[in-house]
């Protein structure tokens, strides 16, 4: 099977393409063992630690599998999705439950942890936020995520502000969908103002069980009106 010579530029990332279109288009079904890496080298034009870079990505994607002694399989022919794809195909709901389960833990540590800093900065962000109240929905809900951001922050939890980065797109637009849909601002612009206030001072004044409850109250809240919809 002659696979086509590449053209010189990021030549992993085109071994990683080409190799990738053979097996999802299924010329090579699950449980096949590849060719060797210089057959592979030789069909596409490159050395052979291209084609080990290549494989390697494969791998990482979970469609082939190196076996010692014995070569490289394909073991599926639908890449496996990373996270941040199944939180955009994810459900908004179930994307809530889990915000909630991180926010809340977050709001508590950040209660405790909490510096000056983090402090000023939550302030800075409630009142970007009320002041986001005289904008549109768009401006209003980066302004809301962006006091939420702070409150992760605050938290001084790496990976609690990695998983709620990973939020941040899937949130921006459902809410903002959410904001429209439902109207929330027409009859208050600056929707949400007193629990985001509430939870600003909770955090401020060090109380973890005030932080957590004024953040599952609101979260609560948003996501029963999603089971609405």
């Amino acid at each position: 099977m002659s696979l086509g010579a590449l053209r010189p530029s990021p030549l992993v990332e085109q071994a990683t393409d080409r190799l990738r279109e053979q097996i999802t288009g299924g010329a090579w079904a699950v449980g096949t063992k590849l060719p060797g890496e210089t057959t592979l080298a030789e069909s596409l034009g490159v050395g052979r630690s291209t084609v080990r870079e290549a494989l390697r990505a494969l791998s990482g994607a979970g469609l082939v599998q190196a076996r010692q002694g014995s070569g490289v399989f394909v073991i599926a022919t639908t890449p496996r999705q990373d996270w941040s794809t199944r939180l955009r195909q994810a459900a908004i709901t179930d994307v809530y439950e889990v915000r909630m389960l991180v926010e809340v833990e977050a709001a508590q540590l950040a209660a405790q942890r909490r510096t000056d800093d983090d402090v000023t900065a939550l302030h800075e962000a409630l009142a970007r936020r009320r002041a986001a109240a005289n904008a549109g929905n768009a401006e209003f809900v980066a302004a809301d995520i962006a006091l939420h951001e702070a409150v992760v922050a605050a938290a001084h939890n790496p990976v609690l502000t990695g998983l709620f980065t990973e939020f941040v797109p899937v949130l921006q637009r459902r809410l903002l969908d959410l904001v429209e849909l439902l109207s929330l601002r027409s009859d208050d612009p600056n929707h949400g103002d007193e629990g985001h206030a509430a939870l600003v001072g909770a955090i401020a004044e060090g109380d973890a069980g005030a932080a957590g409850r004024a953040l599952r109250d609101e979260l609560t809240q948003t996501l029963a009106l999603l089971h609405s919809l």
